[in-house]
Order: structure tokens, then sequence, then C-alpha cells
């Protein structure tokens, strides 16, 4: 049996998926692009372009009842990153772009995110709660080497006093740790890095463009020693591919300082779920039904469990297994720590126009 051939440097393997919307060069950062010729492979390259937009609102809420932040700030769309399993993909499909290759080619950002943010601080009626980045594309993808805009926003939060939270799988993120230092001295930060596996070669064929593992870990490090409060993410697990490596991450992020962590099951929502399959018959053609019979049972025998509750909570044998897992090398390794409660009364309300109040 023939198997496709595959697209290097890439985790979408294709753009031709299904939609349900009617869809008809970059500087080297000195991360993946030092082996680029091994990350993209021989051949013409699929360039990155970026379009700039004037955004309108940059704060986003939400009533979820299973997820722990109700607002969030997204300063790109679309993510470099490349990672196949990304639940943010199907977001592209509402702009008649492709959840596949178009979602980690075809970049948006909103350069004047920053401004808006400090507008809607400034409304009389707005209440500070922690504002959540990195919640449905990455905030240090590389376009923000050249767009500096989670800093700008980082920089609004310090001068408001407003507590905000990170998530990402750039070690880029240490780039702001003058910021975070500072935010974390008045309890009003916390960061999370999604470490995935401990094999390099693995994370370049899941996550392309992001950080190698291990310089997500040694960036946790640098934040943990740095006073930030630093988390690792083992996400997502991903049965028979990175399974291997639960007590592995957690070990090393203990030995740099991290006192938290948590884990999150593989979820393939709409388009992902298409997209995983073909990077399995690409990559992993000798296991692809195994990995995909675990997936489904842990998601009530489908690819994915929408549903508020039980989303975030797989079910089975399995799951019960890596929960286990985790849990026991978790307690061991004192990584059971609770996160910070941020600070939300320090809040200071900005002008809008960027000046400071006299009284």
């Amino acid at each position: 049996m023939s198997h496709p051939s595959p697209n290097h440097g890439r985790g979408a393997q294709s753009g031709a998926v299904p939609q349900r919307f009617g869809l008809n060069a970059r500087e080297a950062d000195g991360e993946w692009l030092d082996a680029r010729d091994e990350v993209d492979g021989p051949g013409p390259k699929l360039r990155t372009t970026v379009t700039e937009e004037k955004a309108r609102t940059i704060l986003s809420f939400n009533q979820s009842p299973d997820i722990p932040f109700d607002r969030s700030v997204n300063a790109y769309r679309g993510c470099e990153h490349g990672c196949v399993y990304c639940y943010a993909r199907p977001t592209h499909a509402y702009h008649d772009l492709s959840p596949g290759l178009d979602f980690e080619t075809r970049l948006f950002a909103k350069p004047n995110a920053a401004e808006l943010l400090r507008q809607t601080l400034a409304k009389p009626g707005y209440k500070p709660a922690p504002i959540a980045m990195g919640t449905n594309t990455d905030p240090y993808q590389p376009i923000e080497d050249r767009y500096r805009i989670t800093r700008a926003v980082l920089e609004v939060c310090l001068e408001a006093r407003h507590p905000v939270t990170i998530t990402t799988k750039s070690a880029r993120v240490v780039r702001d740790l003058d910021l975070l230092a500072e935010l974390a001295r008045l309890n009003l930060t916390a960061v999370s890095i999604s470490v995935t596996s401990l094999d390099p070669k693995l994370s370049g064929l899941l996550e392309p463009r992001a950080s190698s593992p291990a310089k997500r870990l040694d960036a946790l490090g640098k934040l943990a020693s740095a006073g930030v409060s630093a988390h690792v993410s083992v996400a997502p697990i991903i049965p028979s591919i990175t399974d291997e490596f639960i007590e592995g991450i957690l070990s090393a992020a203990a030995a740099r300082g991290v006192k938290s962590a948590s884990w999150i099951m593989l979820r393939l929502p709409h388009e992902v779920a298409p997209l995983f399959r073909e990077w399995l018959d690409v990559h992993y053609p000798d296991r692809a039904g195994k990995v995909m019979s675990i997936v489904q049972s842990v998601r009530g025998g489908k690819d994915n469990d929408p549903g508020f509750f039980t989303r975030m909570k797989p079910l089975g044998p399995w799951a019960d297994l890596f929960r286990t897992r985790f849990r026991l090398a978790a307690r061991r390794l004192g990584l059971n720590r609770e996160q910070p409660v941020l600070d939300s009364g320090q809040f200071v309300r900005p002008e809008a126009d960027g000046q400071m109040r006299l009284l």
C-alpha cells in the first residue's frame, strides 16, 4: 500500500479539506530557520504572508463553563508554528481560508491591538479580570519578532496594573522577561509553556515551526528563575505518539524550578480531524489505526466530543491511565502546586489617549 509523500516544513499536509463556509520572506529568527533545509526539505518553499488588519475590538469575552478565563486577546490570526493538531485551525474557515496550509502560511496581524486594549480598559464600566493570551493562536509565533504586538499589550497591562496570562509554545517569550518579571512581582502574570514531546525530530513533524522541546524547557527555567509563575502543560497528549514522554517532560520541568503542571488530551474539532488523519497517514501509517482507535475510545466513539464539561475531560480506560500516570509523576516531582490567583485589585484605569492621569 502506498502512502502520500510528506509536505516538508509544515504541519498540515494539504489545504484540500472539507469546508463548512463556502471555501473556494521572513527573517531568520534563530529557531527553526537554523535548520531550514532539514525542516522544509528540497524543492520550492511555501512562503508565509502576513496581512495587517485594523481591528475594531481586541478583547473577546466568553461564557464557557469549562475554561478558566472569561476574556482574551488574540493579536494574530493563523499561526506559523504549524501544529497539525491545533484546535484553532477551523477559525480560518470563517474567512474563506483553508484550516490546512492557509492557517499556517496566510497570517493576519493586528498592529493596533495595544491601542484598542487601552481604550477598552479606559471605559468607565470596565471591570478587571485576568486577560488570557495564546488561547487561539500563539502570541509568540515568529512574526512577533517584527510586530511586537504581544509586548505592546503587556506594556499596557503593566501600566494599568491589569492581570494577564500567557500560553505559548515558543521560547521567544523570554524576550519579554523584563516586563514579565515586573508583572510577576506585582502578582499580575503567569506563563504556561506547552511541551508535547522530548524528541526534536517528532516535534519537527508535529509542530514544525515552534521552538524545540529543549528551548521550551530552558525558557521555563528562565521564567522560574526570574520569579515568574511558570507552568508546564503536557499538551496535547497523543496516544501511541507522545504519551511516552509524560513523565520525562514533568521531570525536566521540575528540574528547572517549575512548580505546577497540567495535561490536555488531543482534541480534533471540525477540520482538524481530517488534517490529523492525513498527517498520520504520511508520518505514521503503521500506527494510524491504533492512534485513532484510542482517540475515539476517550471521546465517546467519535473523533471529537464538542460538549461543554466533557470536551476537556476524556473518559475511559486510556484516559484513566494517562490521568493516573500524570498525577503520580506530578506528585512525586512536587508539580502539584496550584497556579496563583492573580490580583485584579491593583487596576488603574488608563486614559484612552495614552496620557497618564494627574490625579
